[in-house]
């Protein structure tokens, strides 16, 4: 393992989680982050261990809830979820460190945002270890701003600038076909950033690479909150809120590979599924009324686009 570097890998994944907790604090103003420090049990029958850090929000002035956890695991065989696009790696010991935060707004015209960072180093004894990164950021509005979504994505871009000109065209394609909801027919939000199983550089290249997307988030999302966190709203903007985060619900339960990689490594439930928002509300059978602002949302942004070739 001479060329992986985990230790700098958690320290850095650290210093970020500090960082967003307190830009998002003081973007708040009132609400602050509980930090909770976690450890798993002994459990060698299950043949997992480590810990983790979570740092929560609840019923801020902007943010009705923000997570942003730190785990940093390891076990004796890598969960299904993990090993689905690599199966020769099935049956490896592993450990997994990352940062992973869910950001629910209270106002419906801030947009509901994600990111990860993440590495994985599967092991067998004998072999060369085998370690790659995965991470992104993805935006969710209910009430989009067509500007909003372009500077999300400009900020997106040049994060991957300096490691070739087609690397935000791949990743930001990945992001929109991984943050669909097939079931509906319709993408989760706008899109951003998403890519897995990256070791095409060397180690300090795709470090790098990781380091660049996990700061471009807060260049990309400040703003946005700054723009809309005081827009005035009524109850028909909350309730549809509270709809479209039954959306968000179905994707982190149904399709997220992290929430199941969580779940089935037997994972801490609590940290896993903090990305849950604390309201949500589904109905039968709804649509939005022809021409109305929640009509714009499914027609013009709950699909792929090209927001900087338009």
């Amino acid at each position: 393992m001479s060329n992986i570097d985990v230790e700098s890998v958690k320290a850095y994944l650290l210093s970020l989680q500090q960082r967003i907790a307190d830009a998002l604090e003081a973007e708040d103003g009132e609400g602050r982050f509980i930090r909770d420090e976690w450890q798993r049990p002994h459990e060698p029958e299950k043949g997992l261990n480590g810990g983790g850090i979570v740092r929560l929000l609840s019923e801020g002035k902007v943010f009705e809830q923000a997570g942003i956890n730190f785990s940093h695991v390891r076990g004796e065989k890598l969960p299904p979820s993990a090993s689905a696009h690599r199966p020769e790696l099935a049956g490896r010991s592993f450990q997994a460190l990352g940062v992973s935060l869910v950001i629910h707004p209270r106002n419906p015209y801030v947009p509901t945002s994600h990111a990860n960072v993440r590495l994985f180093v599967a092991e067998k004894e004998g072999e060369e270890p085998v370690w790659w990164f995965g991470g992104g950021f993805d935006l969710t509005p209910c009430y989009p701003f067509h500007e909003d979504v372009v500077a999300w994505h400009k900020t997106a871009k040049a994060a991957c600038a300096p490691f070739g000109e087609e690397i935000y065209p791949k990743y930001k394609k990945w992001c929109d076909e991984y943050f669909y909801l097939k079931h509906r027919d319709e993408t989760r939000g706008v899109g951003g950033l998403f890519f897995d199983d990256l070791n095409e550089w060397d180690f300090d290249t795709c470090f790098a690479f990781l380091r660049s997307v996990g700061d471009a988030y807060l260049n990309a999302y400040v703003p946005i909150v700054q723009k809309r966190k005081r827009t005035p709203y009524g109850e028909r903007e909350r309730d549809f809120q509270l709809y479209r985060r039954g959306r968000y619900v179905e994707f982190n339960l149904v399709f997220d590979r992290g929430t199941l990689f969580g779940l089935q490594s037997g994972g801490r439930t609590e940290s896993i599924l903090m990305s849950l928002p604390p309201l949500v509300k589904w109905r039968y059978n709804w649509s939005p009324q022809p021409g109305s602002p929640e009509a714009e949302l499914y027609h013009n942004y709950l699909k792929p686009r090209e927001w900087l070739n338009e």
